[in-house]
């Protein structure tokens, strides 16, 4: 189960908005995106091949070939020629597919925060970069020490320039789950924000059941 914070803390801005939504699962905006673009243009072709064939368009040219016959002349006075911009289309279309895969397949990003720090002796300027792993990890074994969870995982996601965090809580059964979701906001976030010098952390948090595996049972 996937909840939100107190409304107090409801993102206000488009902006922080959408570092929430991010922050509650990976975006595929962009893969659904070039989906039904190249869904549409396919509907687009086949309902336009589909008209042709049933003569809206004439049935002179319902009966006519698909291609020009200038187009087929063409083909066929160059056949060498129209290999070659068959093969390197299908390449072409073949490495898109690769790419566009690989794109749906890639880790999620988790960002490192940079805390840049005050100049030693005037000259060097000096920095601190927290990992994404660490800031995690920091955040999870607060989380841990809230009473009523049992155990905690927290993923920091997003940009290095806008990050968010999601949080899982294995939760024990008589846990109050408003108190610890306030606690979570007013303690662990906070302390977060702080310590990573961030105005804003959204935060996505997934409640689950921690099961208690039963002891043996004596004869």
């Amino acid at each position: 189960m996937t909840t939100d914070l107190p409304k107090s803390t409801a993102p206000s801005s488009p902006a922080l908005r959408r570092r929430a939504t991010a922050a509650i699962a990976r975006s595929t905006t962009g893969e659904r995106t070039l989906a039904v673009v190249v869904g549409l243009v396919l509907l687009a072709a086949g309902t336009l091949v589909t008209l042709l064939s049933y003569g809206y368009f004439g049935t002179a040219r319902a009966g006519r070939p698909l291609l020009d016959p200038m187009i087929v002349d063409a083909v066929q006075a160059q056949p060498l020629v129209a290999r070659v911009v068959g093969i390197a289309c299908g390449l072409l279309l073949a490495v898109l597919g690769l790419v566009w895969a690989a794109h749906a397949l890639r880790p999620e990003r988790r960002p490192d925060l940079l805390l840049e720090g005050e100049p030693l002796d005037g000259s060097i300027d000096t920095s601190i970069v927290v990992s994404a792993a660490a800031a995690a990890e920091a955040m999870a074994a607060q989380a841990a020490e809230l009473p009523g969870v049992g155990r905690a995982r927290a993923r920091l996601v997003g940009t290095e320039a806008a990050p968010a965090v999601r949080i899982t809580l294995w939760l024990a059964d008589d846990a109050a789950v408003r108190d610890i979701l306030a606690r979570l906001h007013s303690e662990v976030l906070t302390t977060a924000r702080a310590s990573l010098g961030l105005t804003e952390l959204p935060a996505a948090v997934r409640l689950e059941l921690d099961h208690v595996q039963p002891g043996p049972r004596v004869a």
